[in-house]
């Protein structure tokens, strides 16, 4: 056993050397991860960035693209002949068909791979042709990123740090009325820990439909083969005073530890270890909207998301010697066409608060961090609307599920996001002076001239900041 993940952590290493001397010496390789917290369009983001980076009429931010080197991009087959190809085709069809609407959310892990024949810059471009670049885009849900905070939790800290969080949330009544009938120290019932993880189940799926951020172990959400597995029967509860083998809560200690070893970690070592940029999708909008607690919970999941990243710059030595870092991570907050053009730099400063904040819990330093505020598919126009002999700068779109169309009014969000912080900061139970609303827009019927991507706000500009300085 020993000698085997010797002989495997040898193969990786090899793997790793041989990998870093080609991308760097070759055809360099560009391994974008890309997740996002719920409901923030991950899908949408990735086939609008792939689709304006083949036709990138709409991408002028993108320097390489100004500048006219980008002379040619199409896509490849992926390295990984083991991960699900992103289904970027079915994906593009629901967005531009005669009749749009957006496509269903991906549940795992997915890669595509985009190739860039790009001119180098400078003195080097009359010397040298073009060379290939190679942009491998991983697609995972946000859930399994921070499922990575629990390999540093035993079960007995894991389970005293949920059940002391959940207690006022009412989605979670259900699950905590079965924990407190249970003999945690009894012998193993196997239908009680199987009842226990369904109504852990249950639990986290109705906070995350009510915008708690801290959904976690996320396979529970996403079991993918792994439904009805016993590394999925586990649930959180306290340690009893006494404990004998094969007691309940000792075998909910193994499953646990089984979660961390056999789901998380190979997670970590085979997918995540590997990325070099990083864009994690933030629903900013409608946090804001669910209160000042969704905002404040969004803020601690911003802090565990850069608690696992490893922090610094992809040199040759250290990618040969220690493996890949994050160098570059965008905290993206989407849907900013269900704002006025006025409102933008407001939410960009909020996020920004959120970031720096987070980065301060999380003690982080290293990789470079931004905030942005994108549309990765305008769904929505502009115009101002006089109501009560104010005016007003609305957004207007079609209403998802009625299909009318409608002007929208969200509110203002403030000019300091350090009013927002410290409502959120103080757990209060709403805003004090104002409320924000949001309404869920279809997408809009596209009409495509040769050579330009889907309509966006801003994806150009996340995507100079992403990969802008490899091209």
């Amino acid at each position: 056993m020993v000698i085997g993940r010797l002989a495997e952590g040898l193969t990786r290493g090899v793997d790793t050397v041989t990998e870093g001397i080609s991308e760097t010496l070759f055809e360099p390789v560009i391994r974008l991860g890309v997740t996002g917290l719920a409901r923030a369009g991950k899908t949408v983001f990735i086939t609008s960035l792939v689709a304006n980076l083949l036709d990138r009429a709409r991408m002028l931010a993108l320097v390489a693209q100004s500048e006219g080197r980008i002379s040619a991009a199409y896509l490849q087959p992926q390295p990984d002949l083991t991960l699900p190809r992103f289904d970027y085709e079915t994906h593009l069809a629901a967005l531009t068909s005669a009749a749009p609407h957006w496509p269903d959310s991906t549940r795992a892990i997915s890669e595509l791979r985009l190739t860039l024949r790009v001119r180098p810059s400078g003195m080097l471009g009359g010397l040298q042709g073009p060379r290939r670049i190679h942009i491998d885009i991983v697609d995972y849900p946000g859930e399994w990123l921070l499922d990575l905070a629990l390999l540093g939790k035993t079960y007995e800290a894991w389970s005293d740090q949920v059940l002391a969080r959940i207690a006022p949330r009412a989605q979670a009544a259900d699950f905590l009325a079965l924990a407190a009938q249970t003999d945690a120290a009894a012998k193993l019932d196997e239908p009680r820990a199987q009842a226990l993880a369904a109504a852990f189940t249950a639990y986290l799926g109705g906070a995350r439909d009510a915008g708690y951020y801290d959904c976690t172990p996320g396979r529970f959400l996403l079991p993918g083969d792994l439904a009805g597995s016993p590394v999925l029967t586990f649930a959180p509860l306290p340690r009893p005073d006494a404990l004998k083998r094969g007691a309940l809560w000792r075998e909910m200690e193994r499953r646990f530890e089984a979660y961390k070893s056999r789901v998380v970690t190979p997670f970590f070592r085979d997918h995540f270890s590997r990325i070099d940029r990083q864009v994690v999708l933030v629903d900013a909008l409608g946090a804001i909207h669910n209160g000042p607690r969704a905002v404040e919970d969004m803020r601690l999941a911003m802090a565990d998301i850069l608690g696992a990243f490893r922090p610094g710059r992809n040199d040759l030595l250290s990618r040969l010697l220690r493996g890949k870092r994050v160098e570059r991570i965008l905290f993206a907050a989407t849907k900013a066409d269900h704002l006025h053009h006025r409102q933008h730099p407001r939410l960009t400063a909020i996020v920004e608060s959120l970031l720096r904040e987070a980065e301060t819990r999380a003690s982080f330093a290293g990789a470079r961090c931004e905030a942005m505020s994108i549309a990765a598919l305008r769904a929505t126009t502009e115009e101002t609307v006089t109501h009560e002999g104010q005016d007003l700068d609305c957004v207007r779109g079609t209403l998802l599920g009625s299909g009318k169309r409608a002007a929208f009014y969200p509110g203002e969000l403030p000019e300091d996001p350090a009013r927002l912080m410290s409502a959120a900061r103080q757990s209060a139970q709403a805003w004090l002076d104002a409320q924000y609303e949001v309404m869920r827009f279809a997408p809009a019927p596209l009409t495509l001239r040769a050579g330009e991507g889907p309509p966006h706000i801003r994806l150009d500009r996340a995507a100079q900041f992403l990969l802008g300085d490899r091209l």
